[in-house]
């Protein structure tokens, strides 16, 4: 192998390794307590991604300044895609409650709703309780006007899994006409029903049944 395909090699190898730390919030550049924590990440993540293309894009001779050019302008767009995020996210734990979860991933944003207070048993018509969290949302989305709302409806296990399937889109899909009716444009939103089959803790425990029934938005950056 000559000294060009090692040193992409070596590039590559060191941009995902990069990237795969930066989400779990412990990055080689973000510190714990760091307030441009998840900027960093969103430009480790964008190096790394940058590489990669910047590297497949070029023919064999100039793979390795590819992907170098591709790490710089990747990590440039990450970082203002993470800095973008952390605003977003800090305005939104003003104006939300605080039954609602919001979690920055540093090239994402996820909006967990608790299924208790956004349903009743059984019935996908949202309630009046969060009723005022999904219009600030809304006001929000429409102010971070260049991302893409995936809206995630999930139960526990109780019951058969293929009504379990259909009641989670149909609440993913009661949200997402909340959002609409509050003025965020139907093109910038995605449903999508998951029924048991994604929990976050044991189906054993009511406690446990109450955290997998959920819905989630994720608030996708499109790229620039």
């Amino acid at each position: 192998m000559n000294s060009s395909k090692i040193s992409v090699a070596a590039l590559l190898v060191g941009a995902m390794t990069l990237g795969a730390c930066a989400p779990q919030g412990g990055s080689i550049l973000a510190q714990p307590g760091d307030p441009s924590q998840k900027t960093k990440n969103g430009a480790l993540i964008g190096a790394a991604s940058g590489a990669v293309i910047g590297a497949l894009s070029k023919g064999d001779g100039n793979r390795a300044d590819g992907a170098l050019v591709g790490a710089v302008l990747g990590g440039a767009v990450g970082a203002g895609i993470g800095y973008s995020l952390d605003k977003q996210e800090a305005e939104l734990r003003q104006q939300m409650g605080s039954n609602v979860a919001i979690t920055n991933t540093g090239d994402r944003l996820i909006v967990t709703l608790p299924n208790n207070l956004l349903f009743a048993t059984d019935s996908s018509s949202v309630t009046p309780t969060l009723q005022g969290d999904l219009r600030a949302l809304a006001q929000n989305v429409q102010l971070y006007a260049n991302s893409t709302l995936q809206i995630i409806g999930h139960t526990d296990s109780d019951g058969d899994a293929a009504y379990n399937q259909t009641l989670s889109e149909s609440r993913a899909r009661s949200v997402a006409n909340v959002l609409i009716g509050n003025g965020v444009p139907q093109g910038r939103i995605q449903t999508f029903g998951r029924g048991e089959s994604q929990p976050v803790a044991s189906n054993l425990t009511p406690d446990g049944k109450a955290q997998n029934r959920r819905v989630e938005i994720v608030i996708l950056p499109n790229p620039a």
